[in-house]
């Protein structure tokens, strides 16, 4: 492969950098940069407008395989991340079976080294417990050794206090976070969507606020006593993003994640009956919308993720308290990104580049992206103006349950470059 990248805007927080310069890639490996480079022989791609960034990391993903495989596989999930602009993914361990032992780590990282070539670098993250049970600690060294980056019973929460407790001291030995699936279950069982107004019109189970609220209350105590790495999954409410600041300012090894469902609609959406609006933790108020767009403009919110959550077409298609949790979001989140906040001024470019690629690999000890002579690329590149309507026919994404079909985005990804492979759009 003989590349040259021309006209492009570099943006890399990692170096500071924000200029417009050519990139020569030959054999997946960064040849040269600067201005008015040429190379005779290579397919030449014109970039002016286009922003080149460090490839983007999705850290909260849902591939299904093993053993969900008509929602989603490695190979059609890592398709789906390529055509969203990602070249790295984190995959959740609820599977069947769950990702609690070394050897369904093996499986995804075999599956994931052939699929498009190994375009998009596929990192498991691991059970806490066992079965995800919440009962007993899984094999946290082995699955470390074997390359989960860290560990989580996504999907459910670490409940038992003693057990996140020594998941935080035993995780902490290999530099690994927990990320917890922040909820209280009690104050949750039955909940369809957010406790407010617009579920007693609308006759559904509500789900508080303060049971997403009150469980990371209590684990931030936790995480002070053990001083282990903590991760929130999906923060979704006002009184959460409030609790993490307050522990970062007192130094706290703690960071969190937004999803672009839970910083562009409101529980309003669910007016309509349609279970591509019903998600856990659920849509919630316009307050709580607005103080996310805060906490991603001053900091609190490090990452922005998907929560890419597959669904069969019939499954969705049952009455709205039937219906399973989630949504796909892989092929519409640098679009809802830049629409929602990078357009509306709510963060800049930049800090979206940091949210969306830096800062992931930070938070999991991975290797920083070095755009530089002689390392390998792994791009991601964007046309920040460009306009269009999301097709949910058109995904790559095995599955198609999105509650944004039909809507105009601003800004996509156009095409990724990593282990020497290329996806365009």
């Amino acid at each position: 492969m003989l590349l040259l990248l021309k006209g492009g805007t570099l943006i890399d927080p990692g170096s500071g950098r924000d200029e417009q310069t050519d990139i020569l890639i030959r054999d997946g490996r960064i040849e040269s940069m600067g201005k008015g480079l040429n190379a005779s022989a290579a397919q030449v791609m014109e970039l002016k407008g286009k922003i080149v960034a460090p490839g983007f990391m999705d850290m909260h993903v849902h591939f299904r395989e093993p053993g969900f495989e008509h929602k989603e596989t490695v190979l059609t999930g890592c398709t789906a991340a390529a055509a969203g602009g990602f070249t790295s993914v984190c995959c959740m361990p609820n599977t069947n079976p769950p990702i609690d032992d070394e050897s369904v780590i093996r499986f995804i990282q075999a599956k994931a080294r052939i699929a498009l070539g190994g375009l998009v670098d596929v990192f498991p993250v691991a059970a806490v417990t066992v079965g995800r049970k919440g009962e007993h600690i899984a094999p946290l060294a082995e699955m470390a050794a074997a390359g989960a980056v860290a560990f989580s019973d996504d999907g459910d929460p670490v409940h038992d206090a003693e057990i996140m407790r020594r998941a935080l001291e035993y995780a902490r030995m290999f530099g690994k976070p927990i990320i917890q699936h922040a909820q209280e279950p009690t104050l949750t069982k039955g909940g369809a969507m957010n406790e407010g107004f617009a579920a007693t019109e609308l006759g559904l189970a509500g789900m508080p606020s303060i049971a997403e609220e009150i469980m990371i209350a209590r684990d931030l105590r936790i995480v002070g006593y053990t001083g282990g790495k903590y991760h929130v999954a999906h923060l979704s409410t006002a009184g959460s993003v409030a609790l993490v600041r307050q522990a970062k300012a007192e130094g706290q090894k703690v960071t969190c994640e937004v999803t672009p469902h839970h910083f562009t609609l409101t529980d309003d959406a669910v007016r309509t009956y349609d279970t591509n609006t019903k998600m856990n933790p659920p849509l919630r108020t316009a307050d709580d919308v607005e103080a996310i767009k805060q906490g991603l403009r001053d900091g609190t919110v490090d990452v922005i993720a998907t929560d890419h959550a597959p669904h069969s077409f019939d499954e969705k298609q049952v009455e709205y308290q039937s219906a399973p949790f989630g949504i796909i979001g892989l092929e519409t989140a640098v679009g809802l990104a830049v629409t929602e906040l990078v357009c509306k001024n709510v963060i800049t470019m930049y800090q979206l580049i940091e949210k969306l690629s830096t800062n992931p690999r930070s938070i999991l000890g991975l290797p920083s992206i070095k755009i530089q002579d002689g390392e390998m690329a792994n791009l991601t590149i964007i046309d920040p103006v460009g306009t269009w309507v999301v097709d949910p026919s058109a995904f790559k994404s095995r599955s198609k349950n999105t509650p944004f079909g039909g809507r105009r985005l601003t800004g996509r990804a156009v095409g990724v470059i990593n282990n020497g492979q290329t996806y365009w759009n």
